[in-house]
């Protein structure tokens, strides 16, 4: 009898498992796989921390702006005296793109957008150059301001306002600034809504027939004096002295005190003797209310790494701080807008989000696979946005409003292929492949 033959059957897949690669390497020296994690892990916490934080991005604007002064002139007139020669001065220039214009009642405008890649300050200085040496302009225009535009990054904007003077409400909102700008976390305060402080100074014409003298006179000496000029300095044994006339006039009282006429007995005709010297505003057509009340506001801005939780949440205390100290019956200040709250419901929702695909995928892979894989496919997730701060960071890329949407579209994704890969090595691993063969054919 021939011996009876036995013959056994290979059941298990005939997949070729992948021996080079990225993956294959990782799988085959866990040391450095666990290593690269530790590192993504505490790196982007620590990175995390520390990464710029902004509501959006910040970028420069290329625009340069020249900005002249004609009162009492025509927008016509802007146009035909000052417009039209800056327009045709600075068209030429290397690197401008586009020249726009407006003229308006009392002055007029210029603003000029540079090519992609232009140097700023270098076509800032060139405009200027091109600008002083027009001669065309009007007599009575004022010497044209050149400056770049920038882009401030506002946090928060308060309203102070009540049934008080403009003086009173001016007065309250320095005093409001000054309070915030203690706080070291708040370096930039700005009042907006408010006129201009300025000085009136009425002469009746019987006082000018009187004393023998013009408004022009008048002007001249109150101009040359009221001044504030370095003056050199002066060479002593003991060093050098610095000369400075420090005559810098701040209030109506100070500028009536100023001499017009010196009379032979020593007496003085000061400008208070035959003027009404008042302090006030400048005279504009521009008024800000808040619930049908006379208002300033008070905008509060970003500098540096500041973030804006961190000056929202400063100004905030600062602000009750000295609403229940300083803050006279009649007048209220509340908070107008507050764009640190967009970011924060942003972040809330990135974070909500990235918790709740964590459960889903540890929960529905621990029940309908492996704990085990369910717990190394869940760290996946963490593991590969912690690391994508090391990319922000390298880039100069920070936490924003575009960026937190981003990584919400990509969480969706990342959560989708952590359980489709996870599925996947668990069925090589039920076709009887190794763990390592499984992981590196799954993946």
């Amino acid at each position: 009898m021939k011996p009876e033959s036995t013959s056994t059957t290979n059941t298990a897949p005939d997949t070729a498992t992948p021996t080079h690669g990225a993956i294959a390497w990782m799988a085959g020296n866990s040391v450095a796989a666990n290593l690269l994690m530790l590192l993504l892990l505490v790196g982007g916490i620590f990175i995390g921390t520390q990464i710029k934080q902004e509501v959006f991005p910040d970028f420069d604007l290329d625009i340069v702006s020249v900005n002249v002064a004609y009162p009492g002139a025509s927008p016509a007139e802007v146009e035909q005296g000052i417009i039209l020669s800056i327009e045709d001065a600075v068209q030429g220039l290397d690197g401008v793109d586009e020249v726009t214009s407006s003229a308006y009642e009392g002055g007029g405008r210029v603003t000029v957008e540079l090519l992609l890649g232009a140097d700023l300050q270098k076509l800032a200085n060139d405009i200027d150059s091109e600008v002083d040496r027009i001669t065309s302009f009007p007599e009575d225009a004022e010497r044209p301001e050149i400056t770049t535009v920038s882009r401030k990054r506002g946090v928060m904007s308060l309203a102070l306002y009540g049934e008080q003077s403009d003086t009173v409400l001016r007065n309250l909102a320095e005093q409001l600034r000054d309070a915030l700008l203690q706080d070291k976390n708040i370096t930039q305060v700005e009042l907006t809504g408010v006129r201009d402080l300025e000085i009136n100074i009425e002469v009746p014409q019987a006082q000018l027939r009187r004393h023998s003298l013009t408004l022009g006179q008048i002007a001249e000496q109150i101009n040359n004096t009221a001044i504030e000029l370095p003056g050199g300095g002066i060479k002593t044994n003991a060093g050098e002295i610095l000369v400075r006339m420090t005559e810098r006039r701040d209030s109506a009282a100070e500028f009536a005190d100023i001499p017009l006429i010196s009379q032979n007995d020593g007496s003085q005709l000061r400008v208070g003797d035959i003027a009404n010297v008042i302090d006030g505003f400048e005279d504009n057509d521009y008024t800000a209310l808040y619930n049908g009340k006379p208002a300033v506001l008070i905008d509060v801005y970003r500098i540096g790494d500041q973030t804006p939780t961190g000056v929202a949440q400063a100004v905030t205390q600062r602000m009750q701080q000295w609403r229940a100290t300083d803050l006279p019956p009649g007048v209220e200040v509340t908070v107008l807008e507050d764009s640190s709250k967009v970011f924060t419901q942003r972040a809330d929702l990135l974070l909500r989000n990235a918790y709740l695909g964590l459960a889903l995928v540890l929960i529905l892979l621990s029940v309908f696979l492996e704990t085990r894989l369910a717990f190394w496919v869940t760290m996946g997730i963490p593991i590969s946005f912690l690391g994508a701060f090391f990319f922000l960071a390298a880039n100069n890329i920070s936490i924003n409003m575009v960026s937190m949407f981003a990584f919400i579209i990509a969480l969706g994704i990342v959560v989708d292929d952590a359980i489709v890969v996870g599925e996947n090595i668990y069925k090589y691993r039920q076709q009887g492949l190794s763990p390592i063969q499984a992981a590196i054919t799954g993946v």
